[in-house]
């Protein structure tokens, strides 16, 4: 086998894999990124950028819908496939083009094909050995099932429905997080009928249960159909169609079954438990700086317990290549990782949850305010409902912020600096927030709990 020695090797070119890549580059290391697909991932090509291009088009189908009651005439004649397809991989192709160009700017060497951990300093790729004086394992996830569910024909992931030629007339969701509810929502959008099937008590679960009941009522008035704690039990298929069974007895019928109960770390087969390497049902375990079991490994995004977020990873990544270099950076905390759902209307969050916040301080220790939506006045204007819900330590710091509207992702950024920074809302109440604008709703809600409210009561 010929060898080619590099500074860093990093395995997989997905966010985490080429965050890395990118900040040991300009830190002066000669680094190897190793991808079997494109250098993106998931992300890119399967995950974020196209889901999400489908979803602001699923944005346009229903202001052309609505246009009327804003006194614009337009109606929607249909939605193309084909049309939707172009966009969205367009929009694809000229990020991943970008992403080539400033790998490559950056001296990267890219390396196709699907590597296999020989050692702690090497990896193999067909017949040539990558070393390095330190690797990044960052070969992300894949979509999973249910024990006895077996994907194919009818049944799909997500990476399937991003694949479809065609619009769905019925569709079942299993699942109810964020993958499940984003479908889901373009899916209605778009015209089909829609039914989430989710065995926990709410819709996106890990969110704080204001916001999750909030997403219901939202969800129902769309007329999207949830049947929310009861399991799956089964699916038949014909060429026509989908049949689901409940525990409880209920059937869905459908065209397509989505299966969105997650996703699991693309570790087996690599040769990671051979060169030493700890993993915990398939994720590799890590301490605080991410560091694996073996000296000189580290690991990445999605193959590390916890959040299954591209910026997580992205970010895990820049930490990493900043360890590695001395730099000592500050940890990233699962806590402080702001996390949006892009349905409509769309979730937002950080920190923790009002139950979260409970456990962590005490119940009588922290003090929740929810600011409604219908008193903000850029929110009248898009003609959307929500929330805004604050959650301090008494006489301390705010803890947790989530959000519930369109658009509200927008404002996640402000509510990471307000978390992140420990700050107090005696803090935020001087800022201003320009008007109008939803960014005053979060205002609002911060100077309720300064004890000096304006339009809150």
């Amino acid at each position: 086998m010929a060898e080619h020695p590099f500074d860093l090797v990093v395995l997989g070119g997905g966010s985490g894999g080429y965050a890395a890549a990118l900040r040991a580059a300009e830190l002066g290391s000669r680094v190897a990124l190793i991808e079997k697909d494109k250098v993106g991932g998931t992300c890119l090509h399967r995950g974020c950028i196209p889901t999400k291009a489908m979803l602001h088009a699923a944005e346009v189908a229903d202001s052309a819908r609505t246009a009327e009651k804003f006194g614009v005439l337009a109606s929607l004649e249909a939605v193309d496939p084909e049309l939707l397809a172009r966009y969205r991989d367009g929009v694809v192709a000229k990020k991943f083009k970008g992403l080539e160009g400033l790998v490559r700017a950056r001296g990267i060497t890219v390396v196709h094909g699907e590597g296999t951990l020989l050692s702690s300093t090497s990896v193999a790729v067909g017949d040539e050995v990558y070393t390095g004086a330190n690797l990044v394992l960052a070969t992300g996830s894949a979509s999973r099932s249910l024990p006895g569910l077996e994907l194919g024909g009818r049944v799909i992931t997500s990476d399937d429905a991003l694949k479809l030629d065609w619009i769905p007339n019925r569709v079942a969701v299993l699942g109810g997080g964020v993958i499940g509810v984003e479908f889901a929502s373009l899916w209605r959008s778009f015209g089909a009928e829609v039914t989430i099937i989710e065995a926990l008590p709410h819709l996106v679960p890990n969110e704080d249960e204001t916001i999750s009941k909030g997403l219901e009522r939202a969800f129902r008035r769309r007329e999207i159909d949830f049947r929310l704690g009861v399991r799956f039990q089964g699916v038949t298929q014909t060429d026509d169609g989908v049949t689901v069974s409940l525990e409880n007895g209920d059937r869905v019928e459908a065209d397509l079954l989505l299966v969105a109960v997650g996703r699991g770390p693309v570790t087996d087969g690599l040769g990671f438990e051979e060169a030493g390497v700890e993993l915990d049902r398939g994720f590799v375990v890590t301490d605080a700086r991410l560091r694996a079991s073996v000296a000189g490994v580290y690991a990445v995004g999605d193959i590390v317990p916890g959040l299954q977020l591209a910026h997580r990873g992205f970010q895990q990544g820049v930490f990493v290549a900043e360890e590695i270099a001395g730099l000592n950076p500050v940890v990233v905390d699962d806590a402080l990782v702001p996390r949006v759902t892009y349905c409509d209307p769309e979730v937002a969050s950080v920190g923790l949850s009002e139950a979260k916040a409970a456990q962590v301080h005490g119940a009588d220790a922290i003090t929740a305010y929810e600011y409604s939506l219908a008193g903000n006045g850029k929110s009248e204007i898009l003609g959307t409902n929500g929330v805004v819900k604050v959650v301090r330590v008494n006489d301390g710091p705010v803890v947790g912020i989530h959000l519930l509207g369109a658009r509200v992702g927008e404002l996640i950024g402000e509510a990471q600096l307000v978390v992140g920074w420990d700050a107090h809302p005696e803090d935020v109440a001087p800022l201003v927030h320009a008007h109008p604008t939803q960014n005053e709703a979060l205002g609002e809600a911060l100077l309720k709990l300064a004890g000096k409210p304006l339009h809150a009561l």
